[in-house]
């Protein structure tokens, strides 16, 4: 049986994972490919750097262009990361050269999906990704081929790892959001930098990629609206406990007959919810779809393992010659349904507000949520010492989000208002 001939750029935790499972599983890989898949040419930064694998059988490359247009080389594999610089170059140039291209990038095709999948189609080459959005998790298959037949209406999924790690602890130990953190950093859940994370980017990016899959439509990263978890709370995280729900931060793609809402904030999300009992660091993704209903996905959304495996499943495809469009349909064939702004969500919300204890406080914000249309639903009210800004949490019947809005800037206008409300959306199905 003739290998097939593969180069890896980038050999850090997913790349030295992909070369170890290849390694580790070699003969069920080929039973199920058909044929060997052979490591040929690697690309990275630093030549003397021991990644505990064997690499003396593959043709080094210090210019990873250079590898992509290696004449041994069939398939490249970019695991080099970030939406521009070499890792788009290094795909375009693949492409061009006619070399099927398997990735795990997901700021990549979140910004350049859509030109980088006409090029593909053009060259008659594959795009394969499954490992770009929740590691391990078959998402991309499941959305793109086994629920083909169905018209998904929703995809809601907890997409980040690091924030749901954080949210879970903050809750399990009673901490604040930077001891959580801290927490992530020293297991190596998170970044130095975390901000990637915390701040929803890179739940966005894996959000705008299965938006376009669900609903047919071309990749559009800049339609996703983006809110962290920086300013939640212990305070939000026991009041939500108390409330019976959990607070997760959510990527929510909806389909109506006025286009597609594509938002990535906290939530609060019942109990009874499965998505709520998905705690530490791991994945999940709920899709409804019309002849199916819902069905839900979970796993290990990121490391070396459940990345690999993705990438692997990925490559096991290209040897079968197993394609299928980029984002499921032909570019012609992609629908060119509006973006749905934020200001005209609808839903329930959850608002907190520190307040000085006296008399006429709670009718004054009562008086603004009336004014702006919106309706209280339930109220919750802790005391504290005297002196101290007193909680209350109000959570409201169905509204929309301008008009939520309208009310909060008034009501963070009172003098009596101690610090900015916290607003928290709720998540009911």
């Amino acid at each position: 049986m003739k290998a097939m001939k593969i180069g890896i750029a980038g050999l850090g935790t997913v790349g030295a994972g992909v070369m170890d499972l290849l390694a580790r599983n070699r003969d069920l890989v080929t039973a199920r490919a058909g044929r060997p898949i052979e490591v040929v040419a690697v690309s990275a930064r630093d030549r003397k750097k021991d990644r505990g694998i064997e690499l003396s059988g593959a043709r080094w490359y210090d210019d990873a262009l250079q590898m992509a247009a290696a004449p041994e080389v069939e398939v490249v594999v970019e695991l080099i990361g970030g939406s521009e610089g070499t890792a788009r170059e290094l795909v375009m140039a693949a492409i061009a050269a006619g070399k099927q291209v398997v990735t795990a990038n997901k700021a990549l095709l979140a910004v350049h999906g859509t030109e980088l999948a006409a090029l593909a189609e053009r060259a008659g080459v594959q795009l394969a990704f499954e490992a770009a959005v929740a590691g391990g998790i078959p998402v991309i298959k499941a959305l793109r081929e086994g629920l083909a037949g169905n018209r998904i209406s929703k995809v809601v999924g907890i997409l980040n790892g690091t924030c749901n790690y954080i949210l879970t602890t903050m809750r399990e130990h009673e901490t604040d959001f930077v001891a959580a953190l801290g927490d992530a950093q020293r297991l190596g859940y998170a970044e130095a930098d975390p901000g990637f994370d915390v701040d929803g980017i890179d739940a966005a990016h894996k959000l705008a990629i299965l938006a376009a899959l669900a609903f047919g439509r071309p990749v559009a990263f800049g339609d996703v609206y983006i809110e962290g978890i920086r300013r939640i709370s212990a305070l939000d995280i026991a009041f939500a406990t108390e409330l019976g729900y959990r607070i997760k931060l959510l990527g929510i793609a909806v389909e109506s007959p006025e286009g597609v809402s594509a938002r990535v904030h906290p939530c609060l999300v019942p109990l009874a919810h499965p998505i709520a009992r998905v705690e530490g660091v791991f994945n999940a993704v709920v899709a409804v779809g019309d002849a199916v209903g819902q069905i839900m996905l979970e796993g290990r959304g990121a490391g070396a393992g459940p990345t690999a495996s993705a990438v692997v499943a990925d490559l096991i495809d290209v040897a079968r010659g197993r394609a299928t469009p980029v984002w499921g349909a032909t570019a012609a064939s992609l629908s060119a349904q509006p973006a749905v702004a934020i200001g005209a969500l609808s839903g329930a919300y959850y608002l907190r507000l520190m307040v000085v204890d006296r008399p006429g406080v709670i009718a004054d914000v009562a008086a603004a949520l009336r004014d702006a249309q919106v309706s209280m639903g339930a109220m919750l009210q802790h005391e504290r010492g005297a002196g101290e800004a007193v909680p209350v949490v109000i959570v409201t019947h169905k509204t929309t989000e301008q008009q939520m809005r309208a009310a909060v800037e008034r009501i963070a206008a009172l003098d009596t208002v101690m610090e900015p409300p916290a607003l928290i959306r709720i998540e009911a199905g």
